[in-house]
């Protein structure tokens, strides 16, 4: 069966094609509800989404590797992506890294053998000033230290 998106998401396709002067204008967030639709941009994905768009697939694809937010692997329900670049690494990025991943036993790149967490580093998320600091799927925890990262960690486990 091929992907298509929900009647709702389509719905939402067409409201943001509507605050767009030119259709591919909305690339960007038509990727997005493409991953949140999907789970993950695969190329099936991207292929709907640029016959979706008329747009050329080397094009929508081309985008969705040039940024970070889209996934372009599956992902654990728990997307850590922990925040790597200079204000974060001098306070202690590295730590929270390797933190997560004795942890949960994964190294960066790798998702548990569950689904249940997935670790990568990326580049800045523009929260300097309360790094170090990861994004949890849509949510920014900051200010963490190896002991918050534990905790945070073993509440998502047991949620």
């Amino acid at each position: 069966m091929a992907l298509q998106f929900s009647e709702a998401t389509l719905a939402e396709y067409r409201e943001i094609l509507a605050r767009y002067p030119q259709q591919q204008a909305a690339l960007l967030p038509t990727l997005w509800l493409a991953q949140r639709e999907f789970g993950w941009l695969s190329d099936e994905a991207l292929a709907y989404v640029a016959d979706l768009m008329q747009l050329p697939a080397a094009r929508v694809a081309g985008v969705a590797s040039f940024y970070t937010m889209y996934n372009k692997q599956p992902v654990g329900k728990y997307h850590l992506q922990v925040c790597r670049t200079l204000s974060c690494a001098l306070r202690g990025a590295t730590d929270i890294t390797g933190c997560i991943e004795r942890h949960l036993g994964i190294h960066v790149g790798e998702t548990t053998p569950d689904g249940t967490f997935t670790l990568t580093e990326v580049e800045c998320l523009a929260s300097c000033g309360t790094a170090p600091m990861l994004q949890l799927n849509d949510d920014y925890i900051e200010n963490l230290t190896p002991e918050t990262t534990i905790a945070l960690l073993d509440k998502l486990k047991s949620a």
